[in-house]
Order: C-alpha cells, then structure tokens, then sequence
C-alpha cells in the first residue's frame, strides 16, 4: 500500500529528476479549478476571445482535468526559461525603423517540441521508478488551464497582464503539465504581488489590457500577428510597429523581470538571425526559404501569407527608405489578396507622410 510518506517522497525525486531534465521549478496541483472557470466563462462571454473559437470547444474539459483525462487526480506543472538574452537589447529593438522584432519565445525552437519531450521522459523516469501509472503529457496543445493550474501549484501568480510572474524569475518562461492518477502532496498556491504596479497596462501598445488581470485578445498584438488570420483592423496597425510576431512589452517593462536571467537552454537560442533581422530581408524570403528558415519554429503556425501580412505592415511603419518601398512595390501585385491589401495600406502611408513633409 502506497503511504502519504511514499507520496512525498516520490514528489521529491520527481523535483529532483525535473531539475536534471532542464526544468526550473515543478509543483503539484490539485484539479479543483473552479474559480479559474468562473473567469473564463466570463471572458468568453465579454468575447475577448476574438476569433479563437477553440476556447469554447470541449465543453468544461478544459477547467476540469479528470473531464479531459479520467483518472486525473494532480497536475504535475514544470517552469522552463526562455529569454535567450538579457532584456535590454529587446527594448531596444521595439518600433525600430527597419529591423523586425519577433517575440522572444519564437526566436528558436518550438517549444511545444522541447517540453513535451521533457515531460514524457520524466514520465518515463515515474515509470521505471514505480512502475506504470496513469498520465498524459501536455504543452499548450490541448484544453488546460495552463495558467491556474501553474499558480495554483507555487510556480508563480497571474499577473494583471495575464501571464505567470514568478517573484525570483520574472515571467521569460514556458509552461508544461503532466496530468496524473498519482495522489502527490500539492503545493501552496502562490500569492500576488503585482501590487499597484500598472506597468503593463500603461505600456501596452494597443491597450489590449482593459482591466487589471483582464486581456482583450482582439486588441492584443500577438493575437492579431499571429492567431487572427484575417485582416489586421487598420486601426492598430500603426501601434503594431515593427512586431512581426507576437509582443513582448508587458513582459519588457514588467519590474519582476528584473530577475529574469537569460536561459542556458540551447533549443532556445536564436535562428537564422531572428533577433536582429532586416524587415526587408525577411520580406524577401520566398514560401521555400521560409518553410527551411522557419523548420522546427512555432513560427510555422501562422503561414507564410500571414508572415508577408505582418512585416507588410512594419514596413509600412517603416522609415520610408528606398529599400522600404522597393521591398513593397515587389509585392503590390501579390497573388494573395490579404498581402496585397496589406502592402496597398503600407505604400499609402507613405504617400501619405511624403506628402505632409
């Protein structure tokens, strides 16, 4: 018979195992996520949701884990950084006049790809330890509660921005689950600490954090650069700057990420000079070049159309050098109606600035 005692010390060597396998920190979750549900169901009904219809799908499997995956009694949850550099050459980067800026997170490989290799061999580790045991692993691939379930097990808060805060880490880091019929000693939930702290919010470029701890995704950038597929509503376009992939400022000017240190993870590192990269280079990579360019990247999701669409854009808040129109004037008659819309809208802005001088 399997003791509270033989439970944490299980936990213990699976901490330990977590710690040899590149995670940061590990906690353990109970499944009671009601609270967390209540607030989705709220967001959902306010539609800040926009056009990610998933998050409606699946019924109440996604704020109650044993829905999802019977059997489920605890959420193993694993912290693993990311930021490849320190932060201050990112803030400088953003709305630059010809390089692009890509999120932090995309700059290497993907990282559903890293964690989910992680999580199955500590998985695996369980299993030669114990024997089998019932599990499944996820990486932001499947409806959970990523976010509650990693706060309710210590790895960090929710901040008023929406993303994790860990108070010795900053928030530079990915989230995995190991979902579990392993009754595990769990963890005290972390406290906030965001205080009167309204950094993110003032700093937001399109305003998309409407309220403390709520985010409207229709107005977020790394929503419409790379969840909306449509149109980029005009209206924020010039506030998207030089972002050609998700944003990184809430997380930039976020005091706790004072002690974020840059990761040792070398999956994480940049590729392909993403991190400094000409606006106009990258809009000259054929649908070839980038599928080779963007091979094994999160990046790959959003499609090389939407790709063109957004550094369109950048271009178009671009300094108008004759690269830039050049650059643009290549692509004006793009078989694709969305780019071409998008490289219409840059032109006249430019137009429409060489004119005012």
């Amino acid at each position: 018979m399997i003791t509270a005692r033989d439970m944490a010390a299980l936990k213990a060597q699976i901490a330990h195992w977590g710690t040899e396998l590149g995670f940061q920190q590990l906690g353990v979750s109970d499944i009671d996520l009601g609270e967390a549900e209540s607030r989705l169901d709220e967001w959902l009904d306010d539609g800040h949701h926009g056009a990610m219809d998933y998050m409606h799908r699946h019924g109440r499997k996604r704020s109650r884990p044993a829905e999802l995956v019977a059997g489920t009694v605890r959420v193993i949850s694993v912290r693993m950084d990311y930021l490849p550099a320190q932060q201050d050459g990112a803030q400088a980067l953003l709305d630059h006049d010809s390089i692009a800026y890509v999120s932090r997170y995309a700059l290497g490989r993907d990282y559903h790809k890293v964690l989910r290799r992680r999580l199955q061999q500590l998985a695996d580790k369980i299993t030669q330890h114990i024997g089998e045991f019932g599990y499944r692993v996820f990486v932001d691939s499947a409806p959970v509660l990523e976010k509650p379930i990693a706060e309710k097990a210590s790895i960090g808060w929710i901040g008023k921005h929406t993303n994790v805060i860990n108070q010795n880490a900053g928030s530079w880091f990915f989230l995995g689950e190991l979902y579990t019929d392993l009754p595990l000693p769990v963890d005290r939930a972390a406290t906030d600490h965001c205080g009167t702290c309204s950094a993110c919010i003032d700093v937001c470029p399109t305003n998309a954090i409407v309220a403390p701890y709520k985010l409207d995704a229709r107005r977020c950038i790394s929503y419409l650069t790379i969840e909306l597929r449509d149109s980029i509503p005009i209206w924020f376009r010039k506030a998207i700057g030089n972002r050609i992939y998700g944003c990184d400022d809430c997380q930039l000017f976020c005091p706790w990420n004072k002690f974020a240190e840059p990761t040792a993870e070398q999956d994480f590192a940049p590729r392909h000079g993403l991190d400094s990269a000409q606006l106009t280079e990258l809009f000259s990579w054929t649908e070839a070049e980038w599928l080779e360019k963007t091979a094994g990247s999160a990046i790959r999701r959003i499609g090389y159309e939407c790709w063109l669409r957004n550094i369109a854009v950048a271009l178009g808040n671009a300094a108008p050098t004759p690269a830039v129109i050049e650059a643009l004037e290549s692509r004006r008659n793009s078989e694709s109606a969305l780019v071409a819309e998008h490289v219409a809208w840059a032109l006249a802005e430019h137009q429409q600035n060489a004119s005012n001088v």
